[in-house]
């Protein structure tokens, strides 16, 4: 008998996953509405039409739905190393959609990027959950950064892994600062911050020059 690993969901197990997604979808839209304290489960619950009892079903409290944003920039991710392999174009430019693909949520207005960053460092659970996504996929960039490596496209010099830790760097501080309101317009300046992220990726190792210690002072 052979197992059919791609059958398709149930019909139960298809409703369970559009009713989680109709309550994140409705959540991300109140959140960047109203921000994140300012919305209730009582307001999820109403604009996704769900019954309070169904969102506990799915959810210990607000801040964990987050945890299907988590998720679904994970997938964002596997998909980039996916398109990466197939080889039908640059690196550059995959990992250039994909940057715009991960703020997509964020970018959507200030309100909500402050809403994402206080709900995911105030709960320990999101927090966590949050840092194991982040290492997962630093591992699947560092697979899309090799790739470019073997194509020429990145220098050979960089660490992959590294090159992966600045990427997440670069994303984090970007939405952080559009969240303090420094940018007035978000994608004009996610795109600069992606040509200095590439252009120091594909490029040579610089070394830092190691400066001379001073001289001990004379013994009298």
């Amino acid at each position: 008998m052979t197992l059919n690993l791609l059958s398709p969901l149930s019909r139960r197990e298809r409703r369970r996953k559009e009713t989680r997604e109709r309550i994140f979808r409705a959540a991300m839209t109140l959140f960047s509405e109203r921000g994140f304290n300012a919305t209730t489960i009582e307001d999820i619950t109403e604009a996704a039409d769900v019954g309070k009892g169904t969102f506990f079903n799915y959810f210990r409290a607000k801040e964990h739905v987050l945890g299907v944003f988590a998720e679904v920039q994970r997938g964002k991710v596997d998909a980039a190393l996916a398109t990466a392999r197939t080889g039908q174009e640059p690196v550059r430019e995959t990992v250039f959609r994909l940057i715009h693909s991960l703020a997509e949520y964020p970018s959507r207005s200030q309100v909500l990027t402050r809403s994402l960053l206080i709900a995911l460092l105030s709960s320990d659970d999101v927090r966590e959950r949050l840092m194991t996504v982040l290492q997962e996929a630093r591992g699947i960039l560092a697979e899309v950064f090799i790739i470019g490596q073997r194509r020429g496209e990145l220098s050979p010099e960089r660490d992959p892994a590294d090159l992966a830790i600045k990427f997440q760097q670069f994303m984090f501080g970007s939405l952080a600062l559009w969240g303090l309101g420094v940018p007035k317009e978000f994608k004009p300046y996610l795109d600069r911050t992606f040509e200095l992220f590439w252009a120091g990726a594909s490029s040579a190792v610089i070394p830092v020059p190691v400066r001379p210690e001073p001289p001990a002072p004379e013994q009298q």
